[in-house]
């Protein structure tokens, strides 16, 4: 009785460090892969063209700005695409910061006053979004 006791508890033993090593191992992030690798996809034809839409419907964009907006977002991600490649390696933070501020001046320029501080306002909370809850970038 007692070699059966302690083969069982033997057993429940493994078990449990088996158990827990799959644990710890799932709750790590990205899991083996160390999280996202590269910088990430770029946007679609079709994801472009629902970006100007939804633009276009926050800001009430003329028929005419609109058409300027669409020509200068599809003309930034062919920029972004000439310069990261097809590479998994993230090119030099401060050229991409540059082309992004760039492209939101080129924005800006096509919009009215208002306009300028409505989108200002939207591209804050896209950001927000995009990093998650709105946690600051480090």
């Amino acid at each position: 009785m007692k070699t059966k006791f302690k083969e069982t508890t033997r057993l429940a033993l493994v078990a449990l460090v088996v158990m827990l090593s799959v644990t710890l191992t799932q709750a790590q992030p990205g899991g083996q892969k160390g999280g996202q690798q590269g910088p990430p996809p770029l946007p679609t034809d079709e994801q472009i063209e629902k970006m100007v839409t939804d633009l276009s419907a926050e800001l009430d964009l003329s028929e005419t700005q609109e058409k300027q907006v669409s020509k200068l977002y599809f003309a930034h991600f062919e920029e972004v695409e000439a310069v990261t490649g097809n590479s998994n390696s993230r090119p030099d933070r401060e050229v991409m910061d540059q082309m992004k501020k760039d492209f939101e001046t080129d924005v800006k320029s096509v919009l009215t006053k208002d306009q300028q501080k409505q989108y200002e306002s939207y591209m804050k909370k896209q950001d927000s979004q995009k990093r998650g809850q709105g946690k600051p970038r480090q």
